[in-house]
């Protein structure tokens, strides 16, 4: 399971903008087996790959703007290809789009992307928040409507644990529904006091084991962990992650086994 543990870049977005490079090396020394990319932060694609080939890092999925995806999919699939991942993934709905028609609108474009890019192996999923579940489409809450499980939709599922919470929900039952539907999935803590801030993996709410348990019984090919605000440096909070999901890994050996 250790080799499916990636830190989502926009963690360190601070970071990268002065060192991209270095601070990819660091994450290897740290023990991190990928990353998930979200913004090449004035770098190139060659420079990024460069040194995702030279540390071993694997590249765990993209987040690509709605905007790229339906205007510039060809240099998305471009740094794709130079990144050696299949997974795109649309990571946030703008606040003017946030209605029926226009998540109906995203759904039908992810769609039509996915079944263009179908034949080259790639995959789009969408990665939630909390506000999807302030909409209703046919009965259901607008992320449940992207998300739907049936076969003419091609929309994979990203579900970020903490948002899910957040929303009220519980991470475990919430993701049942997309067994073999979800290749990333992102693991976000939240704090246990009233604040239900961010909080590194392991430290707050949310029991994390049995969803690490379904995950490798489910499909999910990454455990992408993402910390959108840390308390102290960004790469402390990822070690922390880091550390408390290797000891999970190892306690859930003789489970997995059986």
């Amino acid at each position: 399971m250790r080799e499916k543990f990636a830190a989502q870049l926009y963690t360190l977005r601070d970071q990268l903008q002065d060192d991209f490079p270095g601070v990819l090396r660091e994450l290897k020394k740290m023990g991190w087996s990928g990353v998930q990319i979200s913004g090449l932060f004035g770098f190139s694609k060659e420079e990024v790959a460069s040194v995702l080939q030279e540390t071993g890092l694997k590249a765990a999925g993209m987040h690509v703007g709605l905007d790229r995806l339906r205007g510039d999919l060809q240099s998305v699939v471009e740094e794709a290809e130079a990144f050696q991942t299949k997974d795109l993934v649309c990571p946030y709905v703008p606040p003017e789009m946030r209605n029926s028609e226009s998540y109906q609108s995203i759904r039908r474009d992810l769609n039509e992307i996915a079944n263009k890019l179908k034949e080259d192996g790639y995959r789009i999923s969408y990665h939630n928040h909390d506000f999807e579940f302030e909409t209703t489409i046919d009965g259901q809450s607008a992320l449940k409507f992207m998300l739907d499980p049936t076969q003419d939709n091609q929309v994979l599922a990203e579900i970020d644990t903490y948002w899910i919470q957040k929303a009220g929900h519980d991470p475990l039952e919430f993701i049942k529904a997309y067994s073999g539907r979800m290749p990333i999935i992102h693991l976000k803590d939240m704090s246990k006091d009233e604040a239900q801030s961010f909080a590194e993996v392991g430290t707050g709410a949310i029991d994390f084991k049995p969803i690490l348990v379904w995950g490798e019984q489910n499909g999910v090919e990454w455990y992408a962990v993402e910390q959108d605000e840390c308390p102290g440096h960004p790469l402390d909070s990822l070690q922390t992650s880091l550390n408390h999901l290797n000891r999970m890994a190892e306690q859930l050996k003789p489970v997995l086994k059986k």
